[in-house]
């Protein structure tokens, strides 16, 4: 072979080389996702989220009895709501680990709960009311357990916020002692929220069952009918969910898988 067909071969080697790096390594547009298969594909779309609170006051008035929120009150809710997709942010008066009561780790809920490592952390470290944003939720859920019987009702921050995401067209839920939260919340109208709207929380009957009557700073049941709501109930310990267009209360622990239900087919609506 001469030296002057070496050069041609080499030349066409050289160009063929050329052509296929050059197929090999066209790249695909920017900004656009692509999957494994070099397809497009569809941007994930954001979950909507709900706003759980939580009590921070840990003591039943004078008695030295541990309270807090009320665990089953937040795990049914919680499987109901996370299986059907949305997303679960804690916020309590004064943020941090707040206090749990109803700890029972044989309810396969509750464990499931409580050993999910992202929620359990997410808990954990509840948020404070001044680090929300009214307009990231759909739904604003309240807890109960009997601590929320002292400190929901008072707090300003958290009744601004369920006001808001209420008059964006939003959720208002609570169960058990979570409508203490709601007794003094204010719509721009100047109105209470539950004035004039069906409501329910724990009874009366309820509260003297467990002997705590003249414990807690008022009775649930008598300032949800002082502040123009249209109270109903079952017999005490019986599934009680009342729907008044976005604001829906259920009456008791027994209630709260349900109330989550109500809250997920209002949103899905």
């Amino acid at each position: 072979m001469t030296f002057s067909n070496n050069i041609a071969k080499f030349g066409l080697i050289t160009l063929l080389a050329t052509i296929i790096g050059c197929n090999n390594n066209t790249t695909a547009p920017k900004n656009k996702e692509t999957n494994t298969a070099g397809q497009t594909a569809t941007p994930t779309p954001k979950k909507d989220k709900i706003l759980f609170v939580v009590t921070s006051h840990d003591t039943k008035g004078s008695t030295g009895e541990k309270t807090g929120y009320y665990l089953g009150e937040v795990s049914h809710p919680w499987e109901v709501l996370t299986t059907a997709g949305y997303q679960i942010d804690f916020v309590s008066p004064k943020g941090g680990n707040p206090p749990v009561d109803g700890f029972d780790l044989t309810d396969s809920t509750n464990k499931k709960f409580w050993e999910d490592p992202y929620y359990h952390q997410k808990i954990s470290n509840s948020l404070k009311p001044a680090y929300v944003k009214p307009a990231d939720y759909v739904a604003i859920y309240y807890a109960g357990g009997h601590g929320a019987m002292w400190d929901l009702p008072n707090d300003t921050a958290i009744a601004a916020i369920a006001a808001k995401i209420y008059q964006n067209n939003g959720i208002v839920a609570a169960v058990c002692h979570g409508p203490a939260g709601l007794i003094n919340i204010k719509l721009s109208n100047g109105k209470y929220l539950v004035e004039g709207k069906k409501v329910n929380g724990f009874s009366n009957q309820e509260e003297e069952a467990v002997k705590l009557t003249k414990i807690v700073p008022f009775l649930l049941e008598d300032q949800l009918k002082a502040r123009g709501g249209i109270y109903e109930k079952s017999a005490p310990w019986q599934v009680h969910v009342t729907k008044d267009d976005r604001l829906i209360t259920g009456q008791n622990p027994q209630s709260a898988k349900e109330v989550g239900q109500a809250i997920k087919e209002t949103l899905q609506k």
